[in-house]
């Protein structure tokens, strides 16, 4: 029996720890794919709260973007969009989308209870497929993502930031 334990336990130890490595490296090359793929805006299509289709095409051309992943359950999304709304102003020079993967029904009473939604460059959308949160590696609730107006990445912010905070990235 302490013959069989000798050889069963090195195989086993040696079996979990190639696992181990195996998981991380496929971690390692899933972050590096993302953060390929996230360098510019990647294509994507989403519901509008209207019921149309808003793509990486209706970006707006030479203009900076901000993509907030929210939920309108969440208190600190609510939190980020009141300071957005308080000063809206200071983000006239950009472009705000929203997005969630809750029904757009939902999203429409976040964007008035917010008074955000007469804003032409500020757009929310309905993630129906859940497909944000894995192409843009988006783990947490508010979380930012923002590029320059050539569509290239600044960064990505997980968690609640001040308005003057975000608008000095953006500069």
């Amino acid at each position: 029996m302490k013959k069989y334990l000798k050889i069963i336990l090195p195989v086993l130890f040696i079996g979990l720890f190639g696992f181990m490595i195996f998981q991380i490296a496929s971690k390692i090359k899933y972050k590096k794919e993302v953060a390929e793929n996230i360098k510019t805006i990647p294509k994507f299509s989403f519901q509008n709260i209207n019921g149309g289709v808003f793509t990486n095409q209706n970006i707006i051309k030479n203009t900076p973007t901000i993509f907030i992943y929210f939920n309108s359950e969440c208190e600190f999304c609510n939190e980020e969009a009141e300071m957005i709304e308080q000063n809206i102003e200071k983000f006239s020079a950009f472009q705000l989308i929203f997005v969630s993967f809750e029904k757009p029904d939902l999203i429409k009473s976040f964007a008035v209870k917010h008074k955000l939604n007469h804003y032409d460059k500020v757009n929310f959308l309905s993630d129906t497929q859940v497909s944000f949160a894995p192409t843009f590696d988006v783990k947490s609730l508010p979380c930012l993502v923002l590029y320059n107006k050539d569509q290239q990445l600044i960064e990505k912010i997980k968690g609640q930031i001040k308005p003057e905070i975000l608008l000095k990235k953006l500069k």
